[in-house]
């Protein structure tokens, strides 16, 4: 579809929105927990006589268009008593609404309306969601809570292996998914290397991951979408709750600064293993902590305000001479206005900071690295009519990359002072996307989002013979890096390099019956940041680097097409959707690639492409005692890196290779049962393909040394992975009315001691001279126990 093509159809519906009819009427508000006074995202808002409806928004929103007349409304949410009443509208009405937990009891009538579910109607699809009491249900190791490990129970979502930080969706790379905590971007999501994600369940409050059909007010990745909002706050009364378990412990506390107007809410998390490694004599540490804070007020009526941050920090040493830092700082000042029933805004102020840093107390250097950004954006959401709902905004970000600089750690050190070229970049974009009723059975979403990359001057940059900075030796038949002319200098101001692109958006749901839809949507997306990292796993010491003269931005092109069916009242849910992607500029290393320290990068990397296509079924059972859902995906994840010209070969000859993050087969089945009031029991699965790795398939001798020789890239895969975790949850007093409410979780990771590779690795035998493959597993069976508690 031409750009051209694509602002007609704005226009057409553009007309169609403003010679829309006028003999309405606009119910709006805010709805919220009852207990705490916390605003509640995804609220359904039904008239069942109108088979429409609405859903709150991120801050609890809802603005809903219909005919005058006397209705009768559901509101309801998951885990709450829903609401029914009749209401009269003749004129424009705010009205909030107050939820109310539901408590399960034996002999509770529950009534129960034939409304249609909203999700089935809605465009949007290749989404998942999870709340936080899912996530805390679900067994992992060391008995800690983990987002990233529970979305990759999904299908589509996949990980490196144990101890590998990041997540894979539909077999695009780590650094290919925005992963944002209440709008602000974390770029590493793993502590201790892979065995936490820095997400504290205790503090969030929504969770959804988009792999497909991504709206337009998202941009910069093109891969998955992972949005996390933490709670606001009890504006009510002081709560908290924490945990304790075997490694580590959390706590957050909650609470009204002026009652029913503002909240605070803090929370941290630490690991304490480490205060015990003395006892053994190991001078060895690894551990982490992080702190979540957010303060909400309510101004008046049309004005919210709210602070929120996160700070988290890893730390791994070795005998004290060796030292390694790093973690994420965010920080986000927002402004909710309401302008008008129909019209919600909210601008943010965002800090974003990722550093690492390296003390090597035995060499005599300090090293740091990091990436640090400044972020504007200002975001609309127009409820034209129960039909059509406008959101569009804009959004400015300010990149500073720290490479790598070094210092002498103390007098006697031998290392000199260096720094690695800071990198500027400024990435701007504006949206639009259009949620669009067009009959009782079609519905679609359509937007554009163009945005623009400015790689901005630095100190130096190098200059090449025809602009390539990789050469190809035809006498040795390998790649090498190109000698540099020279160097240019330019000031902070100047424009190296710029990009723009346009990135149409389109989702369109079909409606079979009350029951079914089938969906599709199409996505163009673009990404300007590249993570230099030669492993399958994200790394503390992995770098981001903009696009620019000699790195091009990635530019994918995704389809996907879907049928969705509620069963039973949706007791049950069935979803199968399949995909196919493809990425352009999609950068690759050349053989012998030094990643570490390289402050010419485009030395070692060459332009290729990459695609990716599969099947996707997700089904759930979501009511009763026995909850969970059984995920499978059948996919393909390759990569090419074709010659430039006719002379060189590119990688693997130019033909398709595996990347690292391929798995053609991924089933998991997620289960919770109520066994009784007093105790529930939780269990995973999980069966993946191995990864793709490259192996020796020869070795020769040269001078009298040993060298191996490998095959082609990503020939050969690891052994199958899988594992059975089980877990329980035994609550005392499940009655008690006392402010002091625990419970203690019982949990086994990997019940029959699976020693999944995490890699192999090949090595002569020092006894028998023999080569031999050694297999690296992580973990074995972990037992685990942990005390919830909250007061």
């Amino acid at each position: 579809m031409t750009v051209k093509t694509y602002y007609l159809l704005l226009l057409l519906c553009l007309i169609n929105i403003f010679t829309y009819a006028q003999d309405k009427v606009t119910l709006s508000g805010i709805v919220s927990d009852a207990d705490s006074n916390e605003t509640l995202i995804g609220v359904n808002i039904i008239f069942p006589e109108l088979k429409t409806g609405a859903t709150t928004n991120e801050y609890g929103f809802y603005s809903i268009t219909i005919p005058k007349g006397s209705y009768n409304i559901v509101i309801s949410y998951l885990g709450y008593q829903n609401i029914t009443e009749t209401i009269d509208l003749t004129d424009n009405i705010k009205k909030d609404f107050s939820l109310i937990a539901s408590v399960e009891s034996l002999d509770e009538v529950v009534i129960k309306e034939n409304v249609e579910k909203l999700n089935i109607r809605k465009p949007q699809m290749s989404i998942n969601a999870l709340t936080s009491n899912t996530i805390k249900q679900i067994p992992v190791v060391f008995g800690e809570a983990d987002v990233i490990k529970a979305i990759t129970l999904l299908p589509g979502v996949t990980t490196a292996g144990e101890g590998a930080s990041g997540f894979n969706v539909r077999g695009g790379a780590a650094d290919q998914n925005l992963i944002l905590l209440d709008e602000a971007t974390i770029y590493n999501s793993s502590h201790l290397f892979g065995f936490f994600s820095v997400f504290n369940p205790d503090a969030i409050k929504d969770l959804k991951l988009y792999k497909g059909g991504i709206p337009a007010r998202y941009g910069g990745r093109v891969s998955s979408v992972l949005d996390i909002y933490q709670k606001e706050g009890n504006s009510n009364k002081f709560h908290m709750n924490g945990g304790i378990g075997l490694i580590s412990s959390r706590l957050l506390a909650e609470g009204p600064i002026n009652k029913g107007k503002g909240s605070f809410l803090l929370g941290g998390r630490a690991t304490y293993a480490h205060l015990f490694l003395p006892l053994f004599d190991i001078e060895n540490k690894a551990y982490f902590y992080d702190l979540n804070t957010k303060i909400s007020y309510k101004l008046n009526q049309n004005n919210n305000v709210y602070l929120s941050g996160y700070f988290g920090r890893d730390v791994f040493s070795l005998n004290e001479s060796f030292k390694n830092t790093y973690g994420n700082t965010v920080l986000n000042f927002r402004w909710n206005h309401l302008f008008s029933d129909k019209l919600f805004s909210n601008l943010s102020l965002i800090y974003s900071d990722y550093y690492y840093g390296l003390r090597l107390d035995f060499v005599g250097f300090n090293w740091d690295s990091g990436i640090r950004n400044f972020n504007i954006k200002y975001d609309f959401k127009h409820y034209l009519s129960d039909k059509i709902k406008l959101q569009y905004g804009l959004n400015s970000i300010y990149h500073k990359f720290n490479p790598g600089e070094i210092k002498p750690s103390n007098d006697e050190s031998g290392i000199n002072a260096d720094k690695l070229i800071d990198k500027y970049a400024f990435e701007n974009a504006l949206y639009l996307d259009i949620e669009h009723k067009l009959t009782n059975k079609l519905s679609a979403s359509y937007g554009l989002r163009y945005n623009s990359f400015l790689r901005l001057g630095q100190d130096e940059l190098n200059i090449y013979a025809n602009d390539q900075a990789v050469n190809f030796n035809q006498e040795l038949q390998i790649y090498e890096k190109a000698e540099p002319l020279g160097t240019e200098k330019y000031n902070r101001s100047d424009v190296i390099k710029s990009f723009g692109n346009f990135e149409p958006r389109l989702a369109l749901s079909y409606l079979l019956n009350n029951s079914a839809s089938v969906k599709a949507s199409y996505n163009r997306l673009s990404q300007y940041l590249h993570l230099i990292s030669n492993t399958s796993s994200p790394t503390p010491l992995d770098v981001w680097a903009p696009s620019g003269k000699y790195i091009k931005p990635q530019i994918l092109d995704q389809i996907a097409i879907g049928y969705f069916k509620n069963l039973r009242d949706n007791t049950y849910s069935l979803e199968v959707e399949s995909f196919y992607k493809k990425v352009k500029n999609r950068i690759d290393y050349i053989d012998g690639a030094d990643l570490i320290a390289n402050d010419a990068i485009e030395q070692v990397i060459l332009n290729g492409e990459a695609r990716a296509y599969g099947l996707e079924i997700l089904f759930r059972k979501n009511e009763g005692r026995f909850k969970g859902w059984i995920a499978y995906t059948l996919s393909k994840s390759e990569q090419r890196t074709p010659g430039r010209n006719n002379f060189e070969p590119g990688i693997n000859n130019g033909e398709w290779y595996s990347t690292p993050y391929d798995k053609t087969h991924d089933v998991s089945f997620t289960g919770s049962c109520d066994f009784n009031r007093k105790w529930r029991f939780n269990a995973n699965f999980l069966f993946q393909t191995g990864q793709p790795v490259t192996y020796p398939n020869a070795q020769y001798e040269y001078n009298g040394i040993t060298i191996p020789n490998y095959g082609l890239r990503n020939e050969y895969r690891l052994p199958a992975y899988h594992r059975l975790d089980i877990s329980a949850t035994y609550t005392p007093k499940p009655d008690s009315k006392k402010r002091w409410q625990g419970e203690w979780v019982f949990g086994i990771y990997n019940i029959y001691n699976r020693r999944n590779a995490a890699s192999i690795n090949f090595q002569e035998n020092r006894d028998t001279g023999v080569n031999e493959a050694v297999r690296l597993s992580i973990f074995g069976i972990v037992p685990s126990v942990s005390y919830n508690f909250k007061f």
